[in-house]
């Protein structure tokens, strides 16, 4: 099979001052705007709510599920209340299904794994697990962390730093993956290089799609020299 990314595994010299990258999910690993969107609606449906606001479909990519619902709850205890029953109840398959993943991940993954540690550090939190399975990445990461963890959410840095703990290496030696300011902003508070990709967020080391990563890793390395 041939993959649509590019850059190859190869042998470990050019990258060997990183030894660990670490995903997002939303944005990175898929595209999840549509699915993402519909979790929301079927849920604020379900209480009575109108749908998400075009800010709040936009943002429903990137904020955690708890800060979406503090937002529309507007200090509505009561309304806080009843959205997370309605999601603990829901089926996250459905919503799975609509992912958009830019090509085959499992064959790209194991490939990366052959040369650096991979982690998954997402404002997601009990919808990682199945996730990771309905997405065929069941053994890939070395260290997965994510809201679930009771940790603050992006932007701060928690998560990334828990990641980077669980994967056993130092933040200096780590690459954040993500789509937003947001996750910059965790990247720049954890102290790990970070590698923006797609079109909501700018940074020098930028690509346009997840194909160009490999050679992104690389030139970052040469960098560090």
């Amino acid at each position: 099979m041939s993959l649509d990314y590019q850059g190859s595994a190869g042998a470990k010299h050019s990258a060997s001052t990183i030894e660990l990258v670490i995903f997002d999910a939303d944005g990175v690993l898929f595209d999840s705007g549509e699915s993402n969107t519909a979790y929301y609606n079927a849920i604020f449906a379900e209480i009575g709510e109108p749908p998400l606001s075009p800010e709040e479909e936009r943002n429903g990519v990137f904020h955690a599920t708890s800060r979406m619902f503090a937002d529309r709850a507007a200090g509505d205890h009561v309304k806080l209340a009843r959205m997370k029953e309605v999601a603990r109840n829901l089926d996250s398959q459905l919503f799975f299904n609509m992912l958009r993943p830019p090509f085959e991940l499992r064959p790209f993954m194991l490939e990366l794994k052959q040369r650096y540690r991979l982690g998954l550090a997402t404002n997601r939190s009990t919808t990682v697990p199945g996730l990771v399975t309905h997405l065929d990445l069941d053994g890939i990461f070395d260290a997965i962390a994510s809201a679930y963890d009771k940790v603050q959410p992006k932007p701060a840095p928690d998560i990334v730093k828990l990641c980077v703990e669980r994967a056993g290496t130092v933040c200096e030696r780590a690459v954040y993956v993500g789509d937003s300011p947001t996750d910059l902003e965790a990247a720049e508070g954890a102290g790990t290089d970070f590698i923006g990709i797609g079109d909501r967020v700018r940074h020098r080391n930028f690509i346009g799609n997840l194909g160009e990563l490999p050679a992104a890793l690389e030139r970052i390395a040469v960098g560090r020299g």
